[in-house]
């Protein structure tokens, strides 16, 4: 009898944690808010990275790569906080190599912005996205936060956001005014 009992709670604590396993599985799927804003905020710096090294050579543009020097310095601390974020996430997910992965998404973000910039002429490049670089700059860090919290529909992130927390953001930037940058499409 007892041995049959042992074998009825091994059986039950199998079937649990499948369970968890496989929300964990899934949950490892789509990104939740935190992760989400990381990415977006990488793309953020990114895309400034860009800007500023596509525009640094053009007359009156020259200051451009220095704004974004400062604005790396500036915020630091998130961005590396962002850098951690997205590392633990493919970590969970099982990425043999989470950093790797992030430096490869870093990069494919750099390269699909500089491939937009290359299909426009380098001065209406810089005319249209220069500013973004002083309004970023201009930023402190809770409004910068807000602006990689914003959901953009024609701008997906690499990995989903859960359905939950796409809900929970969709609120929360209605429930306020907009002072993020309206989003001139980079990417798309």
């Amino acid at each position: 009898m007892k041995r049959h009992s042992a074998l009825s709670v091994m059986a039950l604590l199998a079937i649990i944690l499948s369970f968890t396993a496989t929300g964990n599985a899934y949950a490892s799927r789509c990104y939740n808010t935190s992760q989400f804003e990381a990415e977006q905020g990488l793309r953020i710096h990114s895309e400034l990275m860009v800007i500023g090294l596509t525009c640094q050579l053009i007359p009156g543009y020259s200051g451009l790569y220095g704004q974004y020097q400062q604005f790396t310095h500036k915020n630091r601390t998130l961005i590396a906080d962002y850098e951690n974020r997205l590392i633990n996430f493919y970590k969970t997910r099982g990425s043999g190599e989470p950093t790797k992965k992030l430096h490869t998404l870093r990069t494919d973000i750099a390269n699909e912005i500089s491939q937009h910039a290359i299909t426009m002429s380098v001065t209406s490049f810089c005319n249209h996205f220069s500013p973004r670089l002083e309004r970023a700059l201009s930023m402190d860090q809770a409004t910068l936060q807000r602006w990689a919290r914003q959901i953009w529909p024609d701008q997906k992130t690499s990995t989903p956001l859960c359905r939950q927390d796409e809900a929970a953001l969709i609120k929360e930037a209605s429930a306020r005014p907009r002072t993020t940058p309206e989003r001139k499409y980079i990417r798309r």
